[in-house]
This record gives C-alpha cells, structure tokens and sequence, in this order.
C-alpha cells in the first residue's frame, strides 16, 4: 500500500531477478529458459505436476510465492525443539489421545469354578469361569473400562463337527453377558460370533469335501452361515451389545442383520472383521481359545496380507450388508491398512492389537530388552493416531491404570 502499484511491481521485478538464485528448496520456482514459463511444484502436488505461470504474472505470483515461503523458514529462524522444551508444553501440543474408554478388553471364558488358568503364550492373560471372569470386570469397570469382548472355551468333550455349543443357553458366554449385564449395565458387552472355539476341527464352520484343494476339505459357507444366524440370535438374547462375527464368511453381516432384524434385536449392533488377515500372529490366540485347526489352515477364507487391493472390497461389501463397526486385524503390523480403511469409510472402525503382537512385547520386557509400558502406550497411540476409532487389546487393564 505505501509502494503504490506501479513500486509494487518494481520491487516484485527486483525480487525475481536478483534473489531467486538463493532458493534451493524441491518446492522453490524452477526456470526453463526456453519456455515462456515458470514451475512453481508445491507440496500439496506431485512432483509430475506443476502449476504453470504465464511470464506476465510472474510478479504478482512472487509477492505469493514470498507469503507461502515465510511459513517454511528453517533453522536458525524455526526451531521445532522449542515446542518441546518443557513436559507441559509437549503434553498441550498431544492431538491424539488414547483413554480407558477407547479400550476393549477381551476375555476367554469357560465352565467350572473359581478357574483362573494363566495362558502360557500369553503371560498376565486368564482363562476364567464366570464367577472369576465377573471380579475381573467388575475390577476393570473400576479403572474406567467400559467394553469387553467374550470368547468361549469349550470342553475337548463338547465340541462336535458344528460347534453347537457355541448358541447353548447356558454356555459360558452367553452366561457371563447376562451376568454383566445385571450387575454393570453400563458395560458393553460385544460377543465373537464364530464357531471355531467349538468345533471339533477347530475350523470356523462345518467343513464339506473339495478335492480341489491340497487337504481337501473347507469350511461350507452356506452351512456356516445358517449356523451363525442362530449363534448371533443366541448372543443378542442374553443381553450382547455387540455381535462380531469373526469368520470371513462371505454374506455373513447381512445374515446376521436379517436375523436380528427378523428376532426383534435391531438394537444389537454388529462389528465386522471386515478386514482380517491370515497372520502368524494368532498363534498364542489359539492356545488361549483352544482351538488351532485340527488340519489345514484359514486362507480359503481370511485374507492374503499381500492381496492389498481386496481391503476397499471387503470393506465396502460388509458396509453394503449393514455392518454397524468395522475391524482391522491384526492392528500393530497394518497400520497403513487401519489409515486406508478410515479414509474409505467414516463407520467407527475398531483394530485389534493381537495376541502374538502382545506376545512379543512381553517376551521383550521380561527380558530387559524393552519397556513394557512404554511400549504398550506407544503402539495403542500409534493404532489410534492411524485412525482406529477403539482398541483391542490385551493391556487393556495395565492401560487403563498407565493413562492416567
């Protein structure tokens, strides 16, 4: 405004001429000689793209270039070390917050009581009877938990080629969901609706013959699927907040949808393992659930880790079926997938940091080579900041008391 127009240009036209040999930066203007334009790349572009200036606006353009260039001024003028020269200011400047009640807390359930059978592959994690398992949640909901996840262990006796247990009236989880549901109410209880705790091949449905295959046998998807409308109705009926079915059946949330509709359960959300891979990292999970596959493995029915462009179509498929929650499985080892699948969809998402993810860490800790704590906070930040709405999580507990 002092200059006045006619300055203004003067001095845009010195500026251009005699300064623009002092920046070096990739996002700074680059001259072609032989052309009659400029490049100007900027961060928010490729560096294919450019955005091209006609010679003639060249001043006015680098009156904007010198506003955009102040905020990238570098060292000795910005100084990033100075927002975290003190506890309190680094602890303001926090934009990702994991609390107690972003956390579920899974808990393996059978018959019997006063049963608390420490899980070898997962040091500080029970098996419980439900008497056991009600004063851990009871403790939990004391911390400020308010969500758990109810698997079932079944009796090597009672477990048959369609895993029937899994939809008994008086079978362990369908137990301890009204026994928490009397006495907490505010918990919310989410249920695994799968088959493979009570099968007696440990597979996640009845299996049928295909030659094709090097075992020649796998799970009957449409079996399956009756199977799991009746153990979702079973689940919904003894008080579950959540049904999540866990099996990769292709058509199993809009199975179960129907069936809670169709029960007068239309209140029973259900949160889809949309996105579960067969990961090595489940190993401890199937000591703890008892239930390794008998023969054969998962990859007929849960996901390559390599196959990254079938992650949008699970996802869309299990959100057009009316999933209500999405999941990622594992979490700590897929974070660009938790990060691709918020960015797809805006339906809460869940990530489960999982057993042999836990594992790992323990195994370190009780060898003095890391920090349990430090490393637990970290990664659950990590898995939130990547976009997970919630965390599954086995230190849910020792969380709940470090967050705060």
């Amino acid at each position: 405004h002092k200059l006045g127009r006619q300055n203004l240009r003067l001095e845009l036209e010195r500026f251009h001429k005699k300064e623009r040999r002092n920046i070096r930066s990739p996002f700074c203007r680059s001259h072609d000689p032989t052309r009659r334009t400029n490049c100007f790349p900027f961060p928010s572009l490729s560096f294919q793209s450019a955005i091209r200036i006609p010679q003639s606006e060249i001043p006015l353009f680098s009156l904007f270039f010198c506003v955009y260039t102040l905020g990238m001024t570098t060292y000795p003028t910005r100084q990033l070390r100075r927002l975290r020269s003190s506890a309190a200011l680094r602890e303001m400047l926090v934009d990702v917050h994991v609390t107690p009640a972003n956390l579920i807390a899974p808990l393996f359930v059978r018959r019997g009581k006063n049963i608390a059978k420490e899980i070898v592959s997962m040091p500080g994690q029970f098996q419980f009877s439900v008497d056991r398992a009600m004063e851990t949640v009871r403790r939990w909901a004391d911390l400020g938990l308010r969500s758990v996840l109810l698997f079932g262990i079944t009796e090597p006796g009672e477990k048959d080629e369609c895993g029937s247990q899994a939809w008994q009236d008086d079978a362990p989880v369908q137990v301890l969901a009204r026994e928490i549901k009397k006495a907490l109410p505010e918990m919310l209880v989410i249920a695994d609706t799968c088959l493979c705790e009570y099968t007696s091949h440990g597979h996640c449905g009845p299996l049928q013959s295909k030659p094709a295959l090097a075992d020649a046998m796998d799970v009957d998807n449409e079996k399956t699927l009756d199977l799991l409308r009746t153990v979702a109705l079973s689940q919904a009926s003894a008080g579950v907040d959540i049904v999540a079915p866990s099996g990769m059946m292709d058509g199993q949330v809009a199975t179960i949808r129907d069936a809670l509709d169709g029960g007068d359960f239309s209140n029973v959300a259900i949160l889809s393992y949309a996105v579960k891979f067969a990961s090595s990292y489940y190993g401890p999970f199937r000591d703890a659930a008892e239930s390794p596959p008998q023969s054969g493995d998962r990859r007929t029915h849960q996901m390559d880790f390599r196959a990254s462009q079938q992650i949008a179509l699970e996802v869309e498929t299990d959100v057009a079926e009316g999933a209500d929650m999405l999941m990622v499985k594992p979490a700590a080892t897929y974070l660009d997938v938790i990060s691709s699948v918020r960015q797809q969809s805006a339906l809460p998402l869940a990530a489960y940091h999982v057993s042999g993810e836990y594992a790992q860490i323990i195994a370190a800790a009780q060898n003095g080579w890391l920090d349990e704590q430090a490393c637990a906070v970290e990664i659950t930040t990590a898995i939130k900041r990547a976009g997970a709405d919630c965390i599954i999580t086995y230190f849910a507990e020792k969380l709940a008391t470090w967050l705060q």
